[in-house]
């Protein structure tokens, strides 16, 4: 390949955009920590980068090649290796440019290779919209970077060039570029530990997304800053005097709030500004562990600490590996002061993060954080979640949901900690544990009291799950668990409950639909089973009875084309011709693939017919439900149902009681239900004229004896007028 030159110098810039980095800069800090052989390794990969990019300029007019450099620049400031470093160089090679992945492969290997295509996106699919693509290639990405962190490194390094020459972009992809900045990529550098991408990420995201938020309040944070400069500048002497007058030697520095945060604060607590940038921030950075401890009481001992906001991070590290002690101190004139007091491993760990490894291979750890096995935790629920996400969409809100800033910590009876977001359940708690924990959980202890699985997380409580082996996960349970891992699993284990519970009702609609021409399922021959199931692209019988079950396919019609070979006939929906199938018996235990209609609630007694639902199964109506007029001459929706000798169960059905206007008249009535064995779902109740009173109730039946029964017995109370069995 030839060569490409160098520039001599780089062009002048505008004052809206990032400096432009030469070849020759990216050189001379690469030779500070790799070896040569090294260096020419990076150089090679980037000749090969400018001539691939040759002729492609971004929306600035300025040559393609200026990005990647920039991009290994930010890299290389956090000491990555050369292999990173020559992926960031090439990582939009692949998408950008004719050449592809093998390509690649063969120049520079395929440790290389799979990093660049792990940040590229998915171009070759034709999705529907275009967040879906988003979503597809995000899942690509997170995948890639499962197997290597450096993929999301290089991508978060890519982000952040982007971002700091935004400026030329249109306003509408600006809003929506910085958008996806502040909930996706910026929450990740923030998992991983890398403060200082989170930072710039954060305060770029906000003044392209807010432009005029941001100026005012940059301006009202200097104005406020410069007011109180001497204020800060007093904190700051008076600490070091007090360090230096006990022997101990530290670093102090006082420090502006990061502006985004102030946002952020304002906005979720409905705070005046006032009442956030009165809060200075202080940084005291010492030799070890036990040095921060007595920093902390010697500051507490200067100025007096507001209760409850201290915080210890040096005993429980937060999930990405920051270490810190946080206190908040009433200084001069009563303003608060938050002081950060840390080792300078912690220093350097808060500022790298995950990129420590590379950049501190000698020390990387400090003295119990580590962003790299925590990480890989952290990875492994992302491959958790890849497996048992529907879609790439629903993979994607997953880890939207996974990336909170704000923690609880909890420990297991044993006295291990776990970390998890603000909100947090117990349910939550149980699914971090384990998914099988999670799937059997039926109630739990809190600080050895029983607790509701809803109950809300505090930090410091100690928390023990019970579990039943025939327990399995409530629909309920997803509008209140927050965790992506919690969501995804119990989605997970319901499609695949929904799915064999639509397989054996399919097999049933199947058989009964054969039962009407004589025959059995097993009677079929083998070989025309398969013609069919090939003809219908289904890869196994039970897909089929899956199909059926869920109503995608109809049974008169499935029955049909194995009666007569297997052999394309009649257009799906329609119904053969003489047939006598025999009603489909409801049991009650079918599960989510029959549900009963909320608009006449059916209990066993009514006479009853079905409509299919597609995606869903069976929805069984009463036969003088209003809504089936609609669907009389739909045979392909129609199926004919009846009840089981004996079903199993308890239905949902509605009454209504008019009653007078008495003390404890409501008590009296659910008491009464109650002694019937019967369990009250919902009740409402509307005042009429002052006089009586509607009470609607939802409740169980197990049939329409048993709902005489009860109904028999409130007509004995003397409050009641009337009562009516109602739909609604």
């Amino acid at each position: 390949m030839a060569s490409v030159p160098v520039p001599a110098q780089a062009p002048e810039t505008d004052m809206d955009e990032a400096p432009r980095l030469l070849i020759s800069d990216l050189l001379t800090l690469l030779e500070s920590y790799l070896t040569p052989e090294q260096v020419r390794e990076v150089y090679r990969a980037y000749l090969f980068g400018a001539e691939a990019h040759q002729g492609q300029l971004r929306q600035s007019g300025e040559p393609y090649i200026y990005h990647p450099l920039a991009v290994a620049r930010i890299l290389a400031d956090m000491r990555m290796d050369h292999k990173c470093l020559m992926a960031a160089v090439l990582h939009d090679v692949i998408e950008d440019t004719p050449y592809a992945r093998e390509q690649l492969a063969n120049l520079f290997g395929e440790e290389i290779a799979d990093l660049v295509d792990g940040v590229s996106k998915l171009t070759a699919i034709d999705f529907k919209s275009r967040a879906e693509a988003q979503a597809a290639s995000f899942r690509k990405m997170m995948l890639a970077m499962t197997k290597d962190i450096r993929v999301i490194l290089i991508k978060l390094a890519d982000r952040l060039h982007n971002m700091r020459t935004l400026g030329v972009m249109a306003p509408h992809k600006c809003r929506r570029v910085s958008r996806e900045t502040l909930e996706i990529y910026a929450p990740i550098a923030n998992r991983l530990g890398i403060n200082s991408l989170r930072l710039e990420l954060e305060d770029l995201g906000f003044a392209h997304y807010w432009p005029w938020r941001h100026r005012i309040l940059e301006r009202a944070t200097k104005g406020a800053c410069g007011a109180r400069q001497e204020l800060v500048a007093t904190v700051e002497t008076a600490i070091k005097r007090r360090l230096a007058q006990e022997g101990i030697e530290a670093e102090v520095v006082g420090r502006r709030k990061h502006l985004y945060s102030i946002y952020r604060k304002m906005r979720d607590k409905k705070r005046a500004f006032d009442d956030v940038v009165d809060v200075f921030a202080f940084r005291v950075v010492a030799d070890r562990v036990d040095t921060c401890y007595r920093v902390l009481g010697l500051v507490h001992n200067l100025y007096k600490p507001i209760p409850g906001r201290f915080k210890d991070y040096i005993a429980i590290p937060k999930s990405n590996g920051y270490q810190s002690l946080h206190t908040v101190l009433a200084g001069p004139g009563g303003a608060p002061l938050e002081v950060q007091i840390r080792t300078h491993d912690m220093q350097r760990l808060a500022e790298a993060g995950i990129a420590a490894h590379w950049m501190y291979k000698s020390g990387a750890g400090g003295e119990g954080g580590n962003p790299q096995t925590l990480a890989a935790d952290w990875l492994q629920n992302l491959l958790e979640m890849q497996r048992t996400a529907g879609d790439s969409v629903e993979f994607l809100d997953h880890v939207k949901v996974d990336l909170f800033p704000d923690e609880v910590y909890v420990f297991t009876p044993k006295g291990r900690i776990l970390v998890l977001p603000k909100g947090a359940t117990l349910v939550d708690f149980a699914y971090a544990i384990h998914s099988d924990v999670g799937n059997a959980c039926v109630a739990a202890r809190v600080d050895r009291r029983l607790a509701p699985l809803r109950t809300l997380l505090r930090s410091g409580q100690t928390v023990e799950i019970i579990n039943a082996p025939t327990a399995r996960p409530n629909p309920a349970w997803l509008n209140f668990v927050v965790t992506g891992k919690a969501r995804s699993s119990i989605r997970t284990y319901l499609r695949n409950l929904q799915r064999k519970e639509a397989q054996a009702l399919g097999a049933r609609l199947l058989e009964a639909e054969l039962a009407g021409h004589q025959t059995k399922l097993e009677d079929i021959p083998a070989g025309r089973l398969a013609a069919y199931l090939a003809d219908a692209n289904l890869p196994s019988q039970e897909a089929l009875m899956a199909e059926i079950g869920l109503g995608n396919r109809m049974a008169a019609l499935v029955a049909r084309r194995l009666l007569v070979g297997g052999a394309t006939g009649t257009p799906q929906g329609q119904a053969s011709a003489g047939t006598a199938a025999h009603p489909l018996a409801i049991k009650g235990t079918e599960g989510m693939v029959v549900t009963f209609a909320r608009c006449c609630r059916p209990i066993p007694g009514d006479e009853i017919a079905a409509l299919f639902s597609p995606g869903k199964g069976i929805v069984v109506h009463r036969r003088e439900c209003g809504n089936l007029g609609d669907f009389q001459t739909q045979k392909d929706k129609w199926l004919d149902v009846d009840w089981a000798a004996e079903p199993k169960g308890d239905f949902s059905t509605a009454i209504r009681v008019e009653v007078t206007n008495r003390l404890g008249t409501l008590a009296t009535v659910a008491s009464a239900i109650a002694e019937q064995g019967s369990n009250i779902e919902n009740v409402q109740s509307r005042e009429r004229d002052g006089m009586t009173s509607n009470l609607e109730f939802v409740l169980t039946a197990r049939s329409r004896h048993h709902l005489a029964r009860i109904m028999r017995r409130l007509r004995q109370i003397p409050q009641v007028v009337r009562i009516v069995r109602v739909s609604r």
